[in-house]
């Protein structure tokens, strides 16, 4: 689907560029409103062999970090609405070895504005599998600062909110989030793609720890010693299925929409949080002009991005949103060319739609 692409030649240009420097073997582009998509396009191939298939509009990506606002983020925001959890509950609430008198009083909001005083990532992988272990391992680290005195992006954070979320609603986690897309979407976005989808899915990394190259397999080493499935990570899904849950959240923030939220609930998780200083929302991370999203988007969008290569930006102001997935990981996580692509491409998406 090549949707109004001459509108869109210079963000093409850009993307096209991008593939040729090196920056990511397979990407595919989707541009949309709250009506529906106004430009799709895919590029390169899915691994960088001349003989690998091209990438198709539904190629299959590793989403990595945006599971953190499409899956996590979403589902705590609903059962904020159900009354399940509160933003105000102490995270010792519900996770019991969260103890201590350096984080007795750290609420869950702290989970969703990354300020909890815990660490960003550690390989815990290499010792540890399944919930029990992570969660006390991570239970059992010193925090790094006083709770809300900063913000570190953490992805053991959202891996504990994945826990008490499972908790709180008594349904494993995976079902959740299953649950609540299955009304958003119709196209694939899940943890665990089954082997039938594996032929449409881009290639991850060369990983030296599997021993492998990974094809419909978390990339990230946490979330595989999780089971694939975590609140940090583990979505695999297309552009379109990305699309499908933009549209729905401009749609909550238009009027409100079951599927996702009450407007003013989902207005107040998308809004820079005032408890902390930076650009983090609830999950959500919000415009800088220093962000991945460029300088021309308006300063109440908001978006993410996922370590393989992804990102979705959503702009409330001009009811658009821009999903940019690739696999730049392939073959391996030391390639950042993206870091010039992703700014470039949103500043000339936004001069294509006026």
């Amino acid at each position: 689907m090549h949707l109004a692409s001459n509108r869109f030649a210079r963000p093409a240009d850009i993307v096209r560029q991008g593939h040729e420097d090196g920056a990511f073997p397979a990407a595919v582009v989707e541009v949309g409103s709250v009506e529906g998509v106004l430009w799709r396009q895919a590029f390169g191939r899915l691994d960088y062999d001349a003989a690998a298939p091209s990438t198709q509009d539904d190629t299959i990506f590793d989403l990595a970090s945006l599971t953190k606002v499409i899956a996590t983020t979403s589902l705590a925001l609903r059962l904020v609405e159900q009354g399940a959890i509160s933003l105000s509950d102490r995270v010792g609430r519900w996770i019991p070895e969260w103890r201590g008198r350096d984080r007795d009083d750290v609420p869950l909001r702290a989970l969703l504005t990354h300020s909890s005083g815990l660490t960003a990532t550690l390989p815990f992988y290499r010792d540890y599998t399944g919930r029990q272990e992570f969660q006390h391992a991570i239970c059992a680290l010193p925090l790094e600062y006083a709770p809300d005195a900063q913000s570190t992006y953490s992805d053991l954070g959202f891996i504990l909110l994945g826990f008490i979320l499972e908790d709180a609603s008594g349904t494993p986690f995976e079902t959740l989030v299953r649950d609540f897309l299955r009304p958003i979407t119709s196209l694939p976005l899940l943890f665990r793609p089954p082997a039938s989808m594996r032929p449409s899915i881009a290639p991850t990394e060369l990983d030296s720890w599997r021993g492998r190259q990974l094809i419909g397999e978390v990339h990230d080493e946490n979330g595989w010693a999780l089971g694939g499935v975590a609140g940090h990570t583990g979505l695999f899904g297309s552009a379109g299925a990305v699309g499908d849950f933009s549209r729905s959240m401009l749609r909550a923030l238009a009027s409100g929409d079951d599927r996702i939220g009450k407007q003013e609930a989902v207005r107040r998780f998308v809004t820079r949080a005032p408890e902390v200083a930076g650009s983090r929302a609830l999950g959500w991370d919000t415009m800088l002009p220093t962000s991945s999203c460029g300088t021309k988007l308006s300063p109440a969008s908001f978006g993410h991005t996922g370590f393989t290569g992804t990102s979705l930006w959503i702009d409330p102001v001009r009811e658009l949103y821009v999903v940019f997935l690739t696999n730049r990981v392939n073959p391996t996580r030391d390639n950042i060319r993206i870091q010039r692509v992703r700014p470039a491409l949103h500043d000339a998406v936004i001069e294509a739609v006026g």
